[in-house]
């Protein structure tokens, strides 16, 4: 396949060089320090499931000069979206297919409107990984899977080839007929992780050893799932539960990338997870003071420390 990584962080770095790896035509889009050091050095993953060194690599900041692709990896972070999507209109074919991995729920509904509903193919990740330097991906623990399908639940051709590639290249995946509930069940953890690792600023460990904590932590989840269940997501009523058994088969030191960015002095994404709990909550008639919690909180950081 031609696919075209959108955002050369942790999440397209890794599943790039994978797919580069068992030869499809990958460019990937980089730019700063980051494409700097995949020109001069290439492009490392180290991973429990195998290092990679990719020393010949496509890659621009550019995508226009990628050219016309049969797949776009959306990865960029949220406030990027809609300057990212408008830059890769000229790669799209007719039945070129945009698969954003980014973190929420908000991420197909602002590509729609950019690209419109034909290129939208909904998706998931499950994975930790980061930019460990320029140029380097550091994966944590063995968990490293990409879940996507088409919004109608079609096994069209271009999400089957998609998921042929990715077993190709080793990669664990998931073609879902019905990607709006998984993002749902993804979104769930994510934004208890998120919330409570970067409030806390601590990994999950002490988290959900504590009884306090792990109370904030399920309270997080399950308000996400009783707004899901608001909107019509065919969520279970204890599926928070259901998410907390799995917080407690995570490595101890498994953290978010919002933990990452804020230890660092990022900007935060805290406006798409939390936030965007709080306003649909407000919307549906759903309280959510415990996200509320953290989005006040975390307002205060969600530009990023003053250069």
């Amino acid at each position: 396949m031609q696919i075209t990584v959108m955002g050369t962080g942790g999440v397209g770095g890794y599943f790039g060089a994978r797919l580069a790896n068992a030869g499809h035509d990958v460019t990937f889009i980089a730019r700063g320090r980051q494409l700097a050091a995949l020109r001069e050095h290439g492009l490392r993953i180290e991973s429990p499931r195998g290092n990679l060194h990719l020393r010949d690599l496509k890659v621009t900041d550019t995508p226009a000069e990628a050219g016309a692709t049969d797949l776009v990896l959306f990865g960029v972070k949220f406030w990027d979206t809609e300057s990212a999507a408008a830059a890769i209109k000229p790669l799209l074919r007719e039945n070129t297919a945009v698969v954003s991995f980014q973190n929420g729920v908000v991420k197909d509904e602002v590509l729609r409107g950019v690209l419109g509903d034909a290129h939208v193919v909904g998706g998931v990740c499950y994975i930790a990984a980061t930019i460990a330097e320029p140029g380097l991906i550091r994966h944590s623990g063995a968990m490293q899977k990409l879940v996507f399908g088409e919004y109608d639940g079609a096994q069209s051709e271009r999400v089957t080839r998609f998921r042929d590639a990715c077993v190709e290249a080793g990669i664990d995946v998931e073609l879902s007929g019905d990607i709006r509930r998984g993002i749902w069940e993804k979104f769930v953890f994510l934004v208890g992780l998120s919330g409570a690792t970067s409030t806390v600023r601590t990994p999950i460990g002490p988290i959900r050893a504590l009884a306090r904590s792990r109370g904030f932590l399920r309270g997080l989840m399950d308000e996400v799932v009783q707004v899901a269940r608001a909107e019509g997501v065919s969520l279970p009523q204890d599926y928070a539960d259901d998410r907390m058994a799995f917080c407690d088969q995570v490595p101890a030191t498994m953290t978010s990338s919002m933990h990452h960015d804020l230890e660092r002095g990022g900007r935060l994404e805290v406006q798409w997870l939390s936030g965007d709990v709080v306003a649909r909550g407000e919307r549906l008639g759903v309280a959510t003071p415990c996200n509320r919690a953290v989005f006040d909180i975390l307002s205060v950081h969600a530009e990023g420390r003053p250069a």
